[in-house]
């Protein structure tokens, strides 16, 4: 009999690229029998841009893709798996008594797979409650997508900071085995945790099947964009300034992936409108179709010396724009900086806190060196194929199954 995985999820969409479209997916490949718990909000499943998704996914349990989904209302597991920041006395009382818990306790699985510090504490009430009620030792991961809480961050207080950290690493003393996105947050956990067991799966799509070298042969640039695009993520006035900057010096068009999220809105100044293009949110496979036309890929990121998660971070644009033979353009961050110096794969500003002007110039000196710009294409989508593509971490991550099933 396969064994059983349950993907443990507090606050992601259901439809998560990393985790349905890509580990949930590759367990399911591999063999293993995959259920997913997920939250509804305000009744709703919701898309990646926030959506409510209104028709269709009404059944509280129904199958997607051969995966099972069980889904819960978020509104009511929100108190008790605060109660993590209590003292422990109290979880098993008040913060394990949650509907994430129960209902993946319910599923008998063999591992269970968390995604979020909250799902995480829903996890350890799993692994406990499942050796005391039912004498049943189960596999616990924790897939930390970031550090919670950002060791850096002002938004926390210090002393919330230091409760939430403290909670973590007696969590992690349970935990079988943690799974994040770069070499940055690995070094950190180790840190702290000599003995923890880490794998690193980057967030890095399959490879694009479709793929053919760039020849950077025309006189033009299109520099694109993917991912969410609100308030600083994004960044959207350095988008527009870039913008504004670079048409009127050469043959410039700016693509959108994506965008703004549902409840906001991405107004382009009226002069741009034929300059930035915004695709909109489109099918995860149909990613690599829509940047066959663009040249180079843009990631700016704001006070990175303000949270360590921005300079660790290696997002799924960045690999997104790496396997369609993207070079990528970023503003100095610790992990992207130390990736693109080493496989030579894209452009880095100077500077942490980058201008459209400093982008602009950049983007002009790139446009004005097609052999440059052909180069670190090749470099990019070679890297990928040689090591970072989602099928060099499937293998990752079945090793990583395969350490808890012995």
């Amino acid at each position: 009999m396969a064994k059983k995985i349950c993907m443990v999820v507090a606050y992601h969409p259901f439809l998560d690229a990393r985790i349905f479209k890509k580990e949930a997916k590759s367990l399911q490949k591999m063999g293993y029998d995959v259920t997913m718990i997920v939250p509804r909000k305000k009744g709703h499943l919701f898309d990646i841009d926030g959506t409510p998704i209104k028709d269709r996914f009404r059944h509280k349990i129904f199958t997607h893709e051969g995966i099972k989904i069980i889904t819960y209302h978020s509104e009511s597991a929100r108190t008790p798996l605060n109660k993590v920041l209590n003292d422990e006395v109290v979880w098993e009382n008040q913060g394990f008594n949650n509907p994430l818990t129960q209902l993946a306790m319910k599923q008998d699985a063999d591992i269970y797979h968390t995604h979020e510090y909250l799902s995480l504490f829903a996890g350890i009430g799993i692994k406990r409650l499942m050796k005391k009620r039912k004498g049943k030792d189960v596999k616990l991961i924790y897939d930390s997508h970031e550090l919670i809480p950002d060791p850096l961050s002002p938004s926390y207080t210090e002393e919330h900071r230091k409760n939430l950290q403290e909670k973590l690493f007696l969590m992690l003393d349970e935990v079988d085995y943690v799974i994040t996105v770069s070499e940055s947050i690995k070094s950190w956990y180790l840190s702290h945790k000599p003995d923890l067991p880490v794998e690193i799966i980057y967030n890095s799509p399959p490879l694009a099947r479709s793929y053919k070298p760039k020849a950077y042969d025309t006189d033009g640039l299109t520099v694109c964009y993917e991912g969410n695009m609100e308030g600083k993520k994004g960044s959207r006035e350095k988008m527009i300034g870039i913008s504004d900057i670079c048409f009127k010096k050469f043959n410039f068009r700016f693509k959108v992936i994506g965008g703004s999220r549902f409840g906001d809105s991405l107004e382009i100044p009226h002069h741009l409108e034929d300059v930035i293009k915004l695709n909109g949110w489109v099918d995860y496979h149909t990613i690599p179709a829509h940047m066959k036309d663009a040249d180079v890929g843009w990631i700016d990121l704001e006070d990175v010396e303000q949270s360590l998660n921005l300079a660790y971070s290696l997002p799924n644009k960045f690999f997104s724009y790496l396997n369609n033979g993207l070079p990528v353009i970023v503003n100095q961050s610790h992990a992207m900086e130390a990736f693109i110096r080493k496989h030579q794969c894209g452009f880095v500003i100077g500077k942490k806190e980058a201008t459209p002007a400093d982008y602009a110039d950049a983007l002009l000196s790139l446009q004005q060196d097609k052999q440059r710009l052909k180069r670190m294409s090749q470099n990019a989508r070679q890297v990928m194929e040689r090591l970072y593509s989602w099928e060099k971490m499937e293998e990752r991550l079945l090793y990583v199954y395969q350490q808890l099933e012995k």
